[in-house]
């Protein structure tokens, strides 16, 4: 059964600025490695649709959701925050990512893939219910994990997510929702700075310091995340997928390599055989050293296919 890539053109015409780092070449340069490596072709691709705005209010208040709607531009270019700005085509490319999660958990619960991931940008796991931050708009992976436990009739599960920077906008989306475990990974101190205090079958906060090696992140996996995963039992796993912990990335200071990603990869697959009936879906958020993301991607999504 094919890991399926769920994907759309639409998603590299977003652009902050000219030479910002999460640029549009981020995403093909995770297809040309895939293309190298004679991957491509194996997997099932998906056009990513346009999320509704129904699916849109399962993270987000309406209120919200109309002011990104209402400041997207027809022409130049609109900041948020600092880090944030939209173009003539980041609604779309916003709306992709989103759309691309739901479709995502509905091929892998429809039982026609076994897991996904979402080749998509603009990123999401900084949005907050009601602030766009950190090159994010919607809150993506929350709203694939809603859609599963809304729409899917699903009772209990999971996001990890590996990315350096924390998950800020995930743990705001979903905290006091008994039914997600949410487990951030991240280096600290750092942006965005501040998480919330860790809480039994709600949030596992693995906070890791500048420099950190592989040997100290799979320790802190092994250790904190494993443990959760399996008192928790989740019937599904969503993983924010970030690629920034590398030691090649410029925007950070953890020193994780290539094998790393597979490594956690399949980690979270024994969790989702045991658990989950192997279902996982994958999205990609961070990482900007555009070598580095395409063979750790590459490296995670090889994993995500189940090659020998």
């Amino acid at each position: 059964m094919k890991t399926a890539l769920v994907t759309h053109r639409d998603v590299v015409r977003h652009e902050i600025s000219p030479g910002h780092p999460e640029c549009p070449q981020r995403i093909d340069a995770i297809l040309d490695e895939l293309m190298k490596r004679d991957l491509h072709d194996f997997l099932a691709l998906h056009e990513a649709p346009l999320a509704t705005r129904e699916q849109l209010q399962l993270a987000h208040p309406e209120a919200y959701i109309d002011v990104i709607f209402d400041k997207a531009p027809s022409s130049g270019s609109v900041s948020l925050d600092p880090d944030t700005a939209m173009n003539p085509y980041t609604l779309d490319a916003s709306l992709r990512a989103a759309g691309a999660g739901v479709l995502a958990t509905d091929l892998v619960l429809s039982g026609a893939h076994r897991n996904a991931f979402c080749l998509v940008r603009p990123p999401g796991h900084h949005a907050e219910r009601d602030q766009a931050m950190g090159f994010c708009f919607f809150g993506s992976v929350a709203i694939a994990a809603r859609h599963a436990l809304e729409h899917h009739g699903l009772s209990r599960v999971a996001i990890l997510d590996f990315d350096v920077h924390h998950g800020n906008g995930t743990e705001d989306i979903v905290d006091g929702d008994p039914r997600i475990l949410f487990c951030s990974s991240f280096q600290d101190p750092f942006y965005p700075g501040g998480y919330r205090a860790n809480v039994v079958d709600q949030r596992v906060n693995v906070p890791l310091a500048s420099g950190t090696s592989s040997a100290v992140f799979r320790d802190a996996v092994t250790a904190q995340w494993l443990p959760a995963l399996e008192q928790f039992k989740p019937e599904m796993l969503f993983v924010s997928a970030g690629f920034d912990a590398h030691v090649e990335d410029p925007l950070a200071g953890l020193a994780l390599g290539d094998e790393d990603y597979a490594w956690i990869t399949r980690q979270l697959l024994t969790v989702a055989d045991t658990h989950c009936g192997g279902r996982l879906v994958s999205m990609l958020e961070g990482g900007y050293a555009l070598p580095a993301l395409a063979r750790s991607a590459t490296a995670h999504i090889r994993e995500l296919m189940q090659l020998a």
